[in-house]
C-alpha cells in the first residue's frame, strides 16, 4: 500500500515509461512532419476528437472506479480480520481458565500463522521461515495451508468442547469467529480468482491511442511548441490513470500497491502476543519506504 508521507513518481514512471517513449516519439514525429507545407492541410475536425475524448474520460472514470472498489474490498476484508483475530484470542483468555495455558497458545500460535500464510498464499511467494518451520513441526500436508489451519481451529473447539472445558454457547460463539475467518478467507480468493474482463480494458486501451494518433491533427498546427507539448500531455494523463486503475485492481499481487498483509499481519502478531502476556513481542518493522506490504 502506498504511503501518503512518502510516494515515489518514479515507480509510475517505470510502469509506462514505454508508453511515454511512444507517446513523445509520435508526437514529435507529427509537429515535424506539420512544419512541411504538404502535411499542414490534413486535419481532423475538433468535434470528433472532442467526442473520443469524452467516451474515454467516461470509460476511465468506470474503470478506475471499479478497480479502487475492488481494492478497497480487499482492505475491508483484510479489517475483518484484523477484528477477528483480536475476539477469537479475547474469547479463548476469557473461556479458558489460566491453567490452560497450553491450549490458550496453541489458539494464538495458529492464529499468526493463519494470517501470514493467508497473505503469503494470495500472493503466490515462498512461504515464510516462520510458516515453514510450523507447518513441519505440526505435519501439516494441504493444498491449501489457510483452510487447513482453520481446520484445526475447529478440531480444538471440538476437543475442548468434548472433555467438558467449554460450554455449548462458547462452542457456538468461536465457532462463528472460525467461520467469518472463513468467509473473508473465501472472499479474498473470490478477489484473487476473478479476473478484470479483458475486454473491457482492450477497448479502453484502443481508444486511448486512437484519441492520441487524432490529437495532433486537430490541433493548431501554427503553435510547434504547444501542439507538441498537448500531443504528449493530454494522452499520457490518460495513459497514467488507465495504468493506475490496472495495477490497482489486483491487490493480492505482491507490488507496492497491494493490501498490506504482511504489515497487518505483523500488527495482528503483536495483538495477540500482548494480549496473552508474553513479554517478548516483536516490534514492528519499518523500513522507510514509500509503500507498505
Amino acid at each position: 500500500m502506498l504511503l501518503n508521507r512518502k510516494i515515489s513518481i518514479l515507480y509510475f514512471v517505470n510502469n509506462i515509461k514505454w508508453q511515454i517513449l511512444f507517446v513523445i516519439t509520435f508526437a514529435l514525429a507529427v509537429g515535424f512532419l506539420h512544419l512541411r507545407p504538404e502535411f499542414k492541410g490534413v486535419d481532423i475536425p475538433l468535434n470528433i476528437l472532442t467526442l473520443l475524448g469524452t467516451i474515454v474520460t467516461i470509460l476511465l472514470a468506470f474503470r478506475t472506479s471499479q478497480s479502487y472498489e475492488r481494492w478497497w474490498e480487499a482492505r475491508t476484508i483484510w479489517g475483518a480480520i484484523v477484528n477477528d483475530s483480536r475476539t477469537l484470542t479475547r474469547n479463548v483468555l476469557q473461556f479458558l481458565p489460566e491453567n490452560e495455558s497450553v491450549e490458550r497458545k496453541k489458539f494464538a500460535e495458529r492464529q499468526i500463522i493463519f494470517v501470514n500464510a493467508l497473505g503469503e498464499t494470495l500472493r503466490k511467494v515462498p512461504l515464510s521461515p516462520k510458516v515453514e518451520a510450523y507447518v513441519k513441526f505440526h505435519n501439516i500436508n494441504a493444498v491449501n495451508l489457510p483452510n487447513a489451519l482453520l481446520d484445526e481451529h475447529s478440531h480444538q473447539i471440538g476437543q475442548l468442547k468434548t472433555e467438558g472445558k467449554i460450554s455449548d454457547f462458547q462452542q457456538l460463539q468461536l465457532n462463528e469467529i472460525v467461520s467469518r475467518l472463513c468467509d473473508s478467507m473465501g472472499k479474498c480468493e473470490r478477489i484473487k480468482n476473478t479476473v478484470f474482463p479483458r475486454s473491457y480494458s482492450l477497448i479502453l486501451h484502443i481508444l486511448i491511442y486512437a484519441f492520441t494518433a487524432i490529437l495532433p491533427f486537430s490541433l493548431n498546427h501554427n503553435q510547434f511548441v504547444t501542439e507538441i507539448a498537448i500531443s504528449i500531455i493530454i494522452p499520457l494523463l490518460f495513459i497514467a490513470v488507465e495504468k493506475t486503475a490496472i495495477i490497482m485492481q489486483d491487490p493480492f499481487e505482491n507490488s507496492p500497491v497491494d493490501t498490506p498483509m504482511t504489515s497487518i499481519a505483523q500488527t495482528i502478531e503483536i495483538n495477540i502476543l500482548q494480549m496473552m502476556g508474553e513479554k517478548d513481542v516483536p516490534a514492528k518493522e519499518d523500513k522507510g519506504l514509500y509503500y507498505e506490504m
